[in-house]
């Protein structure tokens, strides 16, 4: 444990031996908090600095910084995970100019060049839905780690997508409650409070048998195909969130799994781009058929 998450540990549990509900919403506003925000590396300037940027309020005097290639029609949309930044998909923008269509993308509150300290679930489905409203439906929607989540919340509030592309995902939310607990080493009571503060604040409309928020709901929603790509080192999110992804959706989804690549390099592994690009092309592979760079489950 680093020695701000082991403060963060000792201040949150002992808070909730004295007040289990201000430890609660401590722990709340933790688990909305980077600790750590990415910064542009030299070789993704060039290719930012000839984007169209923009931003999207997100309430609470908070935005998110947005950026396209192209003039809008035919969109993708790139989707950062935690601690990212809308840079971290650059290889994949070449090669959607090239097939003629326009990249959107963006920097979530509390990431990149947005500002505010903290980001929600919320705030990526407002952003997404607020990028599909001034673009339309995305011709495919390509999204990492925690980025999946906020972009399948997205959908669930109206966003559509075509195609979609999941890299690193996030299945159930409940998933990083429990990886933020466990590193934290929180108690079960102060989790208990953590879960309270999620439902009341993020799904306070949600059937209690659904909070906190899964993908394995979004089956009857979401009917694109889906291509599922996650590596089996990925230490981080665990490769049985991906294997969850591809086995709620189906026959809808093609499942990739990967060696060697972890969670961050992934993105910019030329064979996962590939990979994408061709289904982006011409949709999920036939049942059966093997990637020759990776482990294919279908």
């Amino acid at each position: 444990m680093k020695p701000t998450e082991a403060v963060a540990s000792t201040v949150l549990n002992t808070a909730s031996l004295v007040s289990g509900r201000l430890a609660g919403k401590g722990a709340f506003t933790l688990f909305h908090m980077p600790l750590v925000r990415s910064g542009l590396r030299s070789s993704e300037r060039e290719l930012f600095e000839k984007a169209h940027v923009d931003r999207v309020d997100v309430g609470g005097g908070k935005h998110a910084v947005t950026y396209r290639w192209g003039d809008g029609s035919r969109p993708v949309l790139l989707v950062h995970g935690w601690q990212s930044r809308a840079s971290r998909l650059s290889d994949f923008v070449p090669g959607l100019l090239d097939r003629g269509h326009s990249v959107i993308t963006f920097d979530a509150p509390g990431h990149g060049d947005a500002n505010g300290r903290s980001t929600t679930i919320l705030e990526y489905r407002d952003t997404v839905t607020a990028l599909h409203d001034q673009y339309g439906t995305f011709e495919c929607l390509i999204a990492h780690s925690m980025g999946v989540l906020g972009s399948f919340y997205g959908l669930k509030h109206g966003v559509k997508a075509e195609k979609i592309v999941t890299i690193s995902g996030v299945c159930d939310f409940d998933y990083l409650v429990e990886e933020f607990s466990a590193e934290l080493k929180v108690r079960d009571r102060l989790k208990a409070r953590l879960h309270d503060e999620i439902r009341v604040n993020l799904f306070p409309d949600m059937p209690l048998d659904e909070v906190p928020f899964s993908l394995t709901n979004m089956t009857g929603i979401v009917r694109s195909p889906l291509l599922v790509i996650h590596d089996e080192d990925d230490t981080r999110i665990r490769v049985t969130q991906g294997r969850r992804i591809a086995e709620a959706f189906g026959d809808q989804a093609r499942l990739v799994v990967t060696s060697g690549l972890g969670h961050r390099r992934i993105l910019g592994d030329a064979e996962v781009v590939r990979t994408a690009l061709d289904f982006l092309d011409q949709g999920p592979s036939p049942a059966g058929e093997t990637d020759p760079h990776a482990v294919v489950m279908d």
